[in-house]
């Protein structure tokens, strides 16, 4: 079967005509030269591959969700302490009867809403060191993957 000005045996894929094209083509080739490979394509080495070098990116990505969900969730608690804090000076204004018992309530108002601000502090500092420690975590497994591939092909 005559195609495009090239011989094709029409029992042959295209990939085997264009070996047999290029390699047999070369007029400089020697016998030592070896001629292009005949491997299978593997699309599931391939896609294996691909996992096993983003695997530790897909990791972080994931870490990275996490601890902006949580600083999220952080942030909405802190929000509503605020909106506490708001809501009970309006109601503290609309209550009081004298300027003194008006100022003794913000006083008290203003002193919890501080103790609930230092505990936010606290978590926000915990909430911290738990999502350095996971990405140390994501970035020291990267490491040793890495390693270990490296030793394996060196070796």
């Amino acid at each position: 079967m005559i195609h495009k000005g090239a011989n094709w045996i029409s029992n042959q894929s295209s990939c085997t005509a264009y070996k047999t094209r290029y390699n047999g083509s070369r007029s400089d080739t020697t016998d030592q030269e070896t001629n292009m490979s005949d491997s299978t394509f593997d699309p599931k080495a391939i896609i294996d591959t691909y996992k096993n070098a983003f695997a530790p990116v897909l990791k972080a990505q994931q870490e990275g969700i996490t601890a902006i969900d949580r600083v999220g969730r952080y942030q909405y608690a802190v929000a509503g302490d605020y909106l506490e804090w708001s809501l009970a000076q309006a109601k503290a204004a609309l209550g009081a009867q004298t300027p003194a018992e008006f100022v003794s309530k913000q006083v008290e108002l203003t002193t919890a809403l501080s103790e609930k601000l230092r505990a936010r502090a606290q978590e926000f500092v915990t909430l911290a060191t738990e999502t350095q420690n996971s990405f140390t975590n994501v970035v020291n497994e990267a490491t040793a993957k890495v390693a270990e591939v490296s030793k394996k092909k060196a070796g």
